[in-house]
């Protein structure tokens, strides 16, 4: 397998600056490039078009087989969505064990159940202390962005997961041997590092199928600075949220960027930082003692934030389990809702599934949020949703 070691790598081409302690370096233009999605007050556009968001989450993109990606993206396409969420992972302690991963790297299950069958994408190497990206293990992310390509969809994509399911920002503060998972990952100059590093090697990556240059590409839709980033205490996360958009920006002026938080108790608060694009929240009624009507009005409040500050709004992350009666109703008017609001520019359901290798679909779903193209009512109803929220686009033209 082919490495790059980052714990001191230093980018000298071009207009240098001083990020973090750090030079930096890269295209500083503002003017994105044609074909990409951007906005224009509280509607995302597209080739002088608004560009609403109809989509879906799927989270085993990043270490599936190509075939369970493929069918997973095929899935997209028959449900009609235009955009598709994923995460950057898996990260993983070091290759000899001596820093060790501190979740189940050696699982068999199935892909949806984070069986990664040895994929990662990030280790640590304790002889030099520094963060090592397996740039062979990425050939399964351009492949991903090559295929979603191919079906004219675009991706919104985390840098990395703040939950430790495959590692993500807890496996990265283990690295270093600390336990506080709120806090030290986002204040520790060595991970803020480490970060940064990641983000400059993700944006400047060569995808080798297509050729672009990720930063380039415009079948990428936004980045996120992570999924649901916790940390603790508030002025910190939002510390951490400015610095780091900033410096997404700077790598990659061209693509939007927003926090990935989701921004429940915090009623969207960073969608009024500078570089945040637009605004995300992620809406689980059962967690938050939430009745259905409850999370109808948080719609139409999260929508009127949005609406405040000037920027686009998206429930960018939703689900109720098939065990509540009336499921199928409530995620009906919920996005009905949705698109009759000013402030919000579309919506990405959790989560959708596919055919796994075995060529059934995932055995466990313990969460009951799983859409999958079955024919069953709830399928019926997300179709459904996605082409009305399409067509209030075209409609508006």
């Amino acid at each position: 397998m082919r490495f790059i070691h980052v714990g001191a790598l230093i980018w000298l081409t071009g207009v240098g600056l001083l990020i973090g302690g750090e030079v930096v370096s890269g295209d500083f233009s503002s003017t994105p490039p044609l074909h990409f999605v951007s906005t224009q007050g509280t509607m995302f556009t597209l080739d002088g078009r608004e560009f609403r968001v109809a989509g879906v989450n799927n989270h085993y993109l990043a270490f599936g087989s190509e075939q369970e990606v493929r069918a997973a993206l095929d899935d997209a396409v028959a449900l009609g969505a235009n955009v598709v969420r994923t995460f950057l992972q898996p990260v993983i302690g070091s290759l000899d064990g001596a820093v060790p991963t501190i979740w189940d790297f050696e699982s068999t299950e199935e892909a949806s159940n984070l069986g990664v069958k040895g994929n990662y994408l990030l280790s640590f190497d304790p002889a030099t202390k520094s963060m090592v990206i397996n740039a062979d293990g990425f050939r399964k992310v351009d492949f991903l962005i090559a295929e979603a390509s191919k079906r004219n969809l675009k991706l919104v994509i985390a840098f990395l997961d703040f939950w430790a399911y495959t590692g993500g920002a807890q496996q990265m503060r283990s690295w270093y041997g600390s336990s506080d998972e709120n806090t030290f990952f986002f204040s520790d100059p060595r991970t803020k590092a480490d970060y940064r590093a990641w983000v400059r090697y993700v944006v400047n990556r060569k995808n080798t199928l297509t050729g672009l240059v990720y930063k380039d590409d415009p079948t990428i839709m936004a980045w996120e600075l992570m999924n649901e980033p916790k940390a603790k205490p508030d002025a910190l996360r939002k510390a951490w949220i400015a610095e780091m958009a900033a410096y997404v920006k700077l790598m990659d002026p061209g693509h939007l960027v927003t926090s990935g938080h989701d921004n429940i108790r915090t009623k969207m608060s960073d969608i009024y930082l500078k570089d945040i694009d637009y605004g995300a929240w992620h809406g689980y009624p059962f967690f938050y003692n939430q009745t259905k009507d409850d999370f109808r009005d948080q719609i139409i409040q999260y929508c009127a934030i949005g609406k405040d500050a000037g920027k686009p709004a998206v429930l960018a992350e939703f689900g109720w389990a098939r065990s509540n009666p009336g499921r199928d109703a409530a995620y009906d008017e919920w996005l009905r809702t949705l698109d009759e609001q000013d402030g919000c520019a579309g919506w990405i359901v959790w989560r959708l599934v596919a055919l796994q290798d075995h060529g059934r679909f995932p055995v466990d779903d313990h969460d009951q949020f799983d859409i999958r193209n079955d024919g069953s009512e709830i399928w019926q109803v997300m179709k459904a949703a996605i082409a009305r929220t399409l067509r209030k686009a075209v409609d508006r033209q």
